[in-house]
């Protein structure tokens, strides 16, 4: 098994609390804002903290319809969290899950820069250079 990385940062007009926020309460705005992405999100386990399980589904019909999504640590006071995506069609054919790190920063400017970093573990070591 090999692991593909990938770095981004997304500016946002949005200052860095707000932000962080809206990204905890995402099961409840991605289907409002992006009903062309997102069809739903439900909480299967726990409480929107740590250790909560979400159903992602998509809408679209194309080949990525669902997946979970674990958050495996949040903390509010430094705006920075880890989740992890699994268990899901699509992408994660070709790998077991995708483990993110965020962390959002105050851009100078009112608004923030989300920062996050993506780990793709995928199946076959091959994929890594594809």
């Amino acid at each position: 098994m090999g692991v593909l990385r990938v770095e981004k940062e997304v500016p946002s007009a949005v200052a860095p609390s707000r932000l962080f926020k809206a990204l905890n309460d995402s099961h409840n705005l991605l289907p409002k804002i992006a009903p062309q992405t997102i069809k739903s999100i439900d909480i299967l386990q726990g409480d929107g903290g740590v250790g909560t399980v979400k159903l992602l589904k998509f809408a679209g019909g194309g080949d990525y319809q669902q997946t979970k999504q674990r958050i495996d640590a949040l903390d509010e006071a430094n705006l920075t969290g880890k989740y992890t995506t699994y268990e899901g069609d699509g992408l994660l054919k070709l790998a077991e899950k995708s483990v993110y790190d965020i962390k959002i920063v105050d851009s100078g400017n009112g608004g923030s820069i989300f920062k996050f970093v993506e780990e793709i573990h995928v199946n076959d070591d091959k994929l890594v250079n594809e």
